[in-house]
């Protein structure tokens, strides 16, 4: 989000019609609720409305900062409808977001977020990816582990437990000369770090250290290109159903997306199913018209 919009879209609409001095604790507690139903970063939202009280401190306009003693939402289970709507790319939106990406001076990031868009895979599972689960010759990717994290809040590698979650996956040629060609610089930016990246076990996506990469990294490379070229904002899980959505668009049975997925209930294929694309739902109704040729 830029600055400009979330004042635009979201802090204005709530805020806009109260004196500054007339905003309690209860109004920012029911606009950061409302935030929070909405929006998958409500987070920042509600910081750069606390910014503007904070500013309104120092002009002695107020004495505190009600944002600031609000207490923040719980996880929230399910993302709203709005969200799922807004949450994917359409065909020509991911190809110019993967154009983008390439532009930038940061092979790894692009490498990743081709294989995100052209797998469907989740970002834990990549990141958990080693190069013993690439298989060059026959264009595929093994699926068997995911990144997770711990109670003590560090990262770790856990199996994948479920049958519909172990899977491999068909890729297509230019992902994987991507994927080489990224083999190929990993080894020697790597081995300017001191470390030799040839093994079996080595991690395809690593961090500096050649440990487990932190998947926060991932959201800050997406949203900084997003911004720098005025992409739609979505997340990396976004990737996952734009992947679902255009596989849909390309005539793939359910069956197909669910096995390609790895969804173990079928429902939730169907239910990203329902979020289509406006094109293919414009392009539904025109099949109707051309059928009857009324």
């Amino acid at each position: 989000m830029k600055t400009l919009s979330i004042f635009k879209n979201h802090v204005l609409p709530q805020l806009g019609d109260y004196k500054i001095d007339k905003i309690n604790i209860k109004i920012c507690e029911q606009v950061i609720n409302h935030w929070f139903r909405k929006l998958a970063r409500y987070r920042m939202v509600k910081a750069y409305a606390s910014k503007v009280l904070d500013y309104a401190i120092k002009l002695e306009l107020i004495q505190s900062n009600p944002m600031k003693l609000v207490t923040m939402p719980t996880k929230r289970v399910d993302p709203t409808e709005d969200e799922e709507e807004l949450n994917f790319y359409t065909k020509e939106e991911l190809l110019y977001f993967l154009k983008c990406m390439e532009e930038e001076n940061n092979f790894k990031a692009y490498t990743l977020f081709r294989i995100l868009a052209f797998s469907g895979m989740p970002k834990g599972e990549a990141l958990a990816l080693t190069w013993e689960d690439i298989n060059f010759k026959d264009c595929e990717i093994r699926i068997n582990k995911a990144l997770s994290r711990g109670k003590d809040n560090r990262l770790y590698v856990k199996t994948t437990k479920t049958k519909s979650s172990r899977r491999t996956l068909k890729m297509d040629e230019k992902t994987m000369e991507i994927l080489a060609e990224w083999r190929k610089k990993q080894k020697q930016d790597y081995l300017i770090l001191g470390f030799n990246t040839l093994q079996p076990k080595q991690l395809v996506f690593s961090s500096r250290e050649n440990g487990l990469m932190q998947p926060t990294k991932t959201r800050k490379w997406m949203l900084h290109v997003q911004q720098k070229y005025g992409l739609k904002e979505i997340t990396t899980r976004g990737l996952r159903h734009t992947h679902c959505s255009l596989l849909f668009e390309a005539s793939a049975t359910i069956k197909e997306v669910q096995d390609r997925l790895g969804h173990g209930d079928v429902q939730t294929t169907m239910n990203i199913y329902a979020h289509v694309t406006k094109k293919v739902k414009a392009e539904t109704i025109q099949k109707f018209v051309d059928y009857l040729n009324f």
